[in-house]
């Protein structure tokens, strides 16, 4: 059958089109952090036809497939399993549409086409979409799983910037609603059961976005925060004064940044002393240089708001926009290098980020003292990265840590806090139980009723939403 499976695929989309070579799938087979397993072969259309091929023959020979973008997702549902049976079906060629309406501010591309080269291309007419990323996914991945991003506070997340899709089902049906309307109050917006869902009710073949007009101003500032309370005062108080443009809030716990000061050498504390947490501010606007200082005008609201917190505040620094993001875009890297380490995506609401941390801390301290909370994450939006660390060889079993942690941190947060244990990363094999165990009996027969119509045989990806 593999060979007969192979030889249809070639005919459908050519020799280049299918890779069977193990060197060639290897770069397929494995996530960017969770993910590993072994594919079939990999076919990469260049097109929605022969997307339809591909999951048309798949089907005829009862492969199960793998929907693959840039393979930069944390949750290991864009890799096969360990079977060797499925067939990784790679995005990667299906790029070539890139169709900018200036007036209109939308786009039309290909669900293949990279993030980065879209603001490339939307770059040149003063555009950019808006959904920004330390990875460089593709737009269809970004839609599958509903990415946020740094600016999700301004701009909201991929869901808010999707105004239509086309979409092949499991069977090799196509749903095209690639209108460019932004009212459109109709009956369902089946677009959206798409977005979000993994690709298991279907894949991206196109998407159109709604694009926004690149800032031409940005100042930042970096405030060093007696508690995590206190870096939520400053949030309020930075909305209530610059909330028209202010884009992104990101707070850096005292552990996460002490890492990037010990692993990236070429960056040093701007502080005195590190604070318990330091918030990054950051604020944008489109309008023309001269128009307004933003500089000043952070300068000014962070000084009122100085003299009003008294020691809740402890340094303000404004200025270098990229120094103090790349001191926050470098805490992943040098947590990994500070030992072993489980990481946690999850949000709840923001008056609950500070309580959610304490928690946080007196657990371990009570049941895991070897291991240290390194928070940090989106706290303008209520997205909270735990990333729980501990030295290397401390612990004898540390697989069986990371899923007692797993256990009592997403319990923590659902059940005690009413929150999310996957903020943005999504559902895939890695947190797949949780999601069993987490969601409403009626919402998985709703997904079941769904995944009955979009893939009636149960062909697409590694992901069980019924």
């Amino acid at each position: 059958m593999h060979e007969e499976l192979v030889a249809d695929l070639r005919a459908a989309l050519g020799c280049g089109g299918v890779l069977v070579e193990a060197s060639d799938k290897l770069r397929y087979e494995r996530g960017w952090r969770y993910g590993q397993g072994a594919a079939c072969c990999v076919a990469r259309p260049v097109s929605t036809a022969e997307v339809v091929s591909t999951l048309q023959i798949c089907g005829r020979y009862g492969a199960r497939v793998v929907p693959q973008g840039a393979n930069t997702g944390l949750v290991a549902a864009s890799t096969p399993d360990a079977t060797g049976s499925m067939v990784v079906m790679s995005m990667e060629r299906l790029d070539q549409t890139m169709d900018l309406d200036v007036a209109d501010r939308t786009v039309l591309v290909d669900g293949g086409v990279l993030l980065s080269a879209l603001n490339e291309r939307l770059g040149a007419s003063g555009l950019w979409f808006p959904v920004d990323l330390g990875a460089d996914p593709q737009v269809g991945g970004m839609i599958a799983t509903n990415t946020g991003g740094t600016r999700l506070l301004r701009y909201g997340d991929v869901r808010r910037n999707v105004l239509g899709l086309e979409v092949v089902l499991g069977d090799g049906r196509v749903i095209s609603q690639l209108n460019r309307l932004r009212k459109n109050n109709t009956g369902l917006d089946c677009k959206q059961l798409f977005v979000g869902t993994t690709g298991v009710f279907g894949v991206v073949t196109k998407a159109v976005l709604s694009v926004v007009p690149k800032p031409n101003q940005t100042a930042a500032a970096l405030v060093a925060c007696r508690d995590g309370q206190a870096a939520l005062k400053l949030l309020r108080a930075v909305e209530r004064e610059l909330g028209d443009v202010l884009s992104a809030f990101e707070v850096m716990g005292e552990r996460a940044m002490a890492a990037v000061f010990r692993h990236q050498t070429r960056l040093r504390s701007p502080f005195s002393e590190l604070p318990a947490y330091a918030a990054l501010i950051e604020l944008s606007t489109a309008l023309p240089d001269g128009a307004v200082e933003l500089d000043e005008v952070l300068e000014q609201c962070l000084r009122a708001h100085l003299e009003a917190a008294g020691d809740e505040v402890l340094e303000v620094l404004v200025g270098a926009d990229d120094d103090f993001w790349h001191l926050r875009h470098s805490i992943t890297e040098s947590l990994r290098s500070d030992g072993e380490m489980v990481a946690f995506d999850v949000s709840v609401a923001r008056s609950q980020l500070p309580a959610l941390s304490d928690r946080v801390r007196a657990l371990l301290a009570a049941r895991y003292p070897s291991v240290r909370l390194c928070d940090y994450g989106h706290w303008g939006d209520g997205g909270s990265h735990l990333n729980l660390v501990w030295d290397a060889g401390a612990v004898a079993d540390a697989a069986a840590l990371k899923q007692r942690l797993q256990e009592a941190i997403y319990d923590l947060v659902t059940d005690d806090f009413g929150g999310s244990y996957s903020a943005e990363h999504g559902v895939g094999p890695h947190n797949q139980r949780y999601y069993d165990c987490y969601t409403d009996d009626l919402v998985r027969q709703l997904c079941g009723a769904l995944g009955a119509f979009c893939d009636p045989d149960d062909r697409l990806g590694t992901v069980h939403l019924a």
